[in-house]
């Protein structure tokens, strides 16, 4: 009886995602073609599609299913026993919402979108005021749905990345907030500051396309089960291992703008064409976290992407694309330049040492949002005051503020956090893969991706939804999420580009 439990069961979880990836398929079109006066039709397509996922994944069948094969869990592989561990807690999690929650939540992300769009064009949060304000009800009420011990956002932030909570968060990014802080004012006071001139030119469009084009596809990115697009905001969707789609955005005054955003989105994309097959249209294919699928999107855009070896490879071939504009310019004006470390506006712009600064004080914000201590309306002003005190910079107007971030605008409030500990994570996984392979660096500046690509596969993308964070992290690493190999990381590169001591 067990094998037929085990076959209806993945028939119903496959026809669950079947319809998932459908919706996927809308909600990518809507951010790269969709024409505007689609928005409220597509709104209701997805709300519908959403709905149906739900009641489909939650029927009392399914869960049967899931008990019964739960029980006998020592008599299946190690592969459906992991399984049917995954699913059932997906369940567990699905059920405690009400489908009309689901579809109400749904159509809200879509007009949520188109609000945020039309409000960070014209730089007016006023616009998106109500939106903001419809989410974070829905948010609070989705977190009394799954329930909570200490606070709101603990619910929330346990969908990317399972296990954590807001007070380890918290820890962990006050350790990390003064010393990133120190560093750059360290930098910021440094006489050895890179020569920037040479990038105040027009950089053509279509030739920084054709150049990101070429990168992607020789860090490994099939794009047969692939392909990048345009959009607002840069985002990777798939709808299965062979069909993982990227997207960037380009600006003719910005040479690395759209160059690091697509090498970002490619790490997400290779971790996701990575996938073991044999759990197609299951739970399992997914990553392990939203934290470790950062560590992969962060690894290869900064700790690679922005490398003297990397750029002792691309600066010819960068210079074929514009040779005229790049002449004069080697490797090392590259390398210096962008790496120059300099407080921003837009976090996807921001230097490594600063980075984090960004995400601490978004996560800031949403604790006090979720936790009813700020309104929506006080957003601006409290964004700008947190702007000042951790990178000294007064922003000049809400786009370049707290409009920037699609992120509310689709309702991902505990997103923010991973994105820090996905730096975390990807120092202490290319520590590891430096012993693994000593000659990595000699690789990547000969433009030689396939063994460190090769080497992920193996020991972090194959595995998916197997292995949680905390103990993938532990299996690579040999220890748990450590903040030390980052600021080692940081402090050994950024003091020799600056002439620390």
């Amino acid at each position: 009886m067990i094998p037929e439990n085990l076959m209806l069961l993945k028939e119903r979880l496959g026809a669950v995602w079947d319809i998932r990836s459908a919706g996927a398929v809308l909600g990518w079109d809507q951010e790269t073609y969709m024409p505007s006066k689609g928005a409220a039709t597509r709104g209701q397509q997805l709300a519908t599609l959403s709905a149906l996922a739900h009641r489909l994944f939650t029927e009392p069948e399914i869960g049967g299913l899931l008990e019964r094969l739960w029980e006998a869990s020592d008599s299946l592989s190690p592969a459906d026993a992991k399984l049917i561990e995954v699913a059932r807690y997906d369940y567990q999690r699905a059920i405690k919402l009400p489908e009309s929650f689901v579809e109400e939540f749904a159509l809200e992300q879509s007009r949520s979108y188109e609000a945020w769009v039309k409000a960070r064009t014209e730089s007016d949060f006023a616009q998106f005021e109500p939106s903001l304000v419809k989410m974070l009800d829905l948010l609070r009420r989705k977190a009394d749905y799954f329930g909570y011990e200490d606070t709101p956002y603990d619910a929330l932030l346990e969908e990317y990345e399972r296990g954590a909570t807001t007070a380890a968060v918290r820890a962990v990014f006050k350790e990390l907030a003064p010393r990133q802080s120190a560093l750059a004012a360290r930098i910021a006071s440094s006489p050895h500051q890179p020569e920037l001139s040479w990038l105040e030119q027009d950089w053509p469009e279509d030739k920084q396309w054709d150049f990101t084009m070429q990168v992607v596809r020789e860090l490994g990115y099939d794009l047969d089960a692939g392909r990048q697009d345009r959009s607002i905001h840069p985002f990777t969707t798939s709808f299965g291992s062979q069909d993982v789609r990227i997207t960037t955005r380009l600006n003719s005054r910005l040479l690395f703008s759209g160059m690091m955003g697509s090498i970002h989105e490619c790490g997400h994309a290779l971790y996701e064409q990575g996938y073991d097959p044999a759990d197609a249209r299951t739970m399992l294919l997914d990553g392990a976290s939203l934290g470790i699928h950062e560590s992969q999107s962060r690894m290869w855009e900064n700790i690679i992407g922005r490398s003297l070896p990397f750029w002792k490879h691309y600066a010819p071939i960068l210079r074929e694309y514009f040779p005229k504009q790049l002449d004069g310019i080697g490797p090392e004006a590259i390398y210096r330049a962008i790496n120059h470390v300099q407080p921003s506006f837009i976090r996807v712009e921001a230097d490594e040492c600063t980075y984090n600064l960004h995400i601490i004080m978004r996560f800031e914000l949403e604790v006090d949002l979720i936790e009813g201590r700020m309104q929506a309306r006080e957003v601006p002003e409290a964004w700008n005051a947190k702007m000042k005190e951790y990178l000294g910079i007064d922003v000049p107007d809400d786009a370049h503020g707290c409009l920037q971030d699609i992120h509310w605008a689709h309702g991902y409030m505990g997103y923010f956090p991973t994105y820090a500990l996905g730096n975390l994570y990807a120092s202490q996984i290319v520590e590891a893969m430096g012993k693994a392979i000593p000659d990595m660096w000699e690789q990547v500046e000969e433009g030689r991706f396939a063994h460190i690509l090769g080497w992920l596969r193996e020991h972090i993308h194959r595995h998916g939804r197997r292995k949680l964070a905390a103990e993938l992290i532990r299996d690579v690493a040999g220890e748990p999420l450590n903040a030390e190999p980052y600021i080692r990381y940081l402090e050994r590169k950024y003091g020799a580009l600056y002439g620390l001591a």
